[in-house]
């Protein structure tokens, strides 16, 4: 008999809208939330905050991280963990994306950390809408990366891929093969 296994772990999410805006966020170009991530003492990863506004007013946006141990530190990005950042007096239909490069410190390991975001939107001083969500929840493994540093490129004409860090699209067709493979095996001993 032949038989095949696989688990195929498909990320989706939405944007989080209401009725003064829309939040959407990625980690390491995965839409929110992000689930079953490993990360090593070191490794870099990118998150990315896309917030669009429905209403003229305020808006305020913060990474953060419940722990009160510093299991991150933020390579680059408009803020440290905690620290809001304040969008004044911006009106309907603005958009803004943030993008942090972060990594986990050692401070916390063999455990998750997980990474939040939390958006506030004022249209008036009493009238609020916040999103609040979590972006990944890594596991910080008790080990040193060693691999290559996360390079982040916005030249589309360069293709290579040597520093890839693999493909779900790879995974997929994987899968898709083995399916196929399975299918035509059966048939074939029936």
């Amino acid at each position: 008999m032949f038989a095949i296994g696989f688990n195929m772990n498909i990320v989706t999410a939405e944007s989080v809208e209401n009725d003064f805006g829309i939040v959407n966020a990625w980690y390491n170009g995965q839409e929110a939330t992000v689930r079953d991530v490993q990360l090593k003492i070191g490794e870099e990863v990118e998150i990315k905050v896309e917030v669009t506004s429905k209403i003229d007013g305020h808006i305020f946006v913060k990474l953060t991280n419940p722990l009160t141990t510093e299991s991150y530190e933020i390579i680059s990005g408009p803020s440290v963990f905690n620290k809001r950042i304040d969008n004044l007096n911006i009106e309907s239909n603005w958009t803004k994306i943030y993008i942090w490069k972060i990594k986990p410190t050692g401070e916390w390991t063999d455990g998750n950390a997980p990474i939040n975001l939390y958006v506030q939107f004022n249209k008036d001083y009493d009238d609020v809408e916040r999103v609040e969500f979590t972006i990944a929840n890594p596991t910080i493994l008790d080990e040193q990366y060693t691999g290559p540093s996360l390079i982040h490129t916005t030249d589309q004409s360069s293709h290579d891929n040597s520093t890839s860090r693999g493909s779900s699209g790879f995974s997929l067709i994987f899968a898709m093969t083995c399916t196929a493979l399975a299918v035509m095996w059966k048939q074939r001993n029936i």
